[in-house]
């Protein structure tokens, strides 16, 4: 029975209620598995800056050094300078604790869920493996005469071998694991593939990610590899998406490519990330923003910080909860209880957390091969 200390952000706009709905299954959860827990509160958000003018310390960054993982509803509040508060909360968890990996699964449930014709969930089952610390995020650059017609802005893209490695050697071992998966199940078919996603050809200094990635590909001869230019991998992926299984890439295209992938799947409100750092204390959260218009109205749809406290869980090791939950996730929304994965589902934030747990107890617990 494990015991763990989960730091929990709510944030702003609609992110406290979709948090709320994910501590109520992993309420649940927690009572089924028999594993037990501590929340820690955190304050910190745009509405938190409003009022007392607070960012994020460097003290409380040492302090989630302690917990175990971190779940973060979402940060943004229209009366706030854009980027200042996400800017201290995401980038202070991502860079404060070095969560090098932004792991995206895009995993398709249900049919009617997607908007490409003829592709149905077994075409769209693929994760994305984002570097999470580098890149054009790395908030190297600024401005020159701001605010005047000469301004000038300057923005450093960095990348080091060690990122660009660790990267890709997180996808090539989920890879492997991906492999060991299928052939436990009896699946068949091909091994699974790591798909390099950059632009070497007209950004040159990616050779740098070319160069890790095929450096990392030796230790693992049993996974196919792949290359695709960013647009060609946009392409490719509403054309044939059953041709990915692991695609790992840089910061801002990683960024880019989730959210088109999350429309895959269902839209925006399904879907989840974790930030990673294998053994130390990681960070999930749904990928959707604040959305302030729909706050308070308990309308957001609450499955993709659900589903993200099904991510924390797999990654504390807790793997039968989490699957738990994927498995009560994927039946209300293959039977059409929950018609859909935004807010015009015509079923309230409180409700769908209710589902949710009511189907946890229908589940049937893991036997094992």
């Amino acid at each position: 029975m494990g015991s763990y200390r989960l730091g929990v952000l709510g944030g702003d706009g609609i992110g406290p209620e979709v948090t709320r709905e994910g501590l109520k299954v992993l309420e649940a959860v927690g009572g089924r598995e028999s594993f037990e827990y501590e929340l820690v509160e955190y304050p910190y958000s745009g509405e938190h800056y409003l009022k007392t003018g607070e960012l994020v310390p460097d003290s409380v960054i040492e302090e989630w050094r302690g917990l175990d993982a971190v779940l973060l509803g979402a940060i943004g509040h229209p009366e706030v300078e854009p980027g200042l508060v996400e800017r201290s909360v995401i980038l202070g968890l991502r860079f404060g604790l070095d969560l090098y990996v932004n792991l995206r699964p895009i995993k398709l449930y249900a049919e009617h869920l997607c908007p490409l014709k003829e592709k149905g969930p077994e075409d769209i089952d693929f994760v994305v493996v984002r570097e999470n610390t580098e890149g054009l995020y790395s908030q190297i650059g600024g401005h020159l005469r701001k605010n005047t017609p000469d301004e000038v802005a300057i923005v450093n893209g960095i990348y080091t071998w060690k990122g660009c490695e660790r990267a890709c050697r997180y996808a090539f071992e989920l890879a492997r694991k991906l492999s060991a998966e299928r052939e436990a199940r009896g699946d068949g078919g091909r091994p699974a593939r790591v798909t390099l996603v950059d632009k070497a050809n007209a950004i040159r200094p990616h050779d740098l990610w070319t160069r890790a990635y095929e450096h990392v590909a030796r230790e693992f001869p049993e996974v196919e590899t792949d290359h695709a230019y960013v647009d060609a991998c946009c392409m490719w992926m509403i054309k044939n998406p059953e041709w990915v299984d692991v695609i790992v890439t840089t910061n801002l295209f990683g960024d880019i490519i989730t959210d088109l992938g999350a429309m895959l799947q269902g839209g925006m409100g399904i879907a989840a990330s974790g930030n990673i750092h294998p053994g130390r204390t990681s960070m999930f959260e749904p990928i959707h923003g604040s959305a302030p218009k729909y706050a308070g109205k308990n309308v957001a749809c609450p499955l993709g910080a659900i589903s993200a406290v099904a991510m924390m869980l797999d990654f504390l090791g807790e793997t039968s909860g989490a699957r738990l939950i994927d498995e009560a996730v994927g039946e209300l929304l293959r039977s059409g209880e929950v018609p859909s994965a935004d807010a015009r589902s015509g079923i309230s934030t409180s409700q769908m957390g209710d589902m949710v747990v009511r189907r946890l107890e229908t589940v049937e617990p893991e036997t094992g091969n």
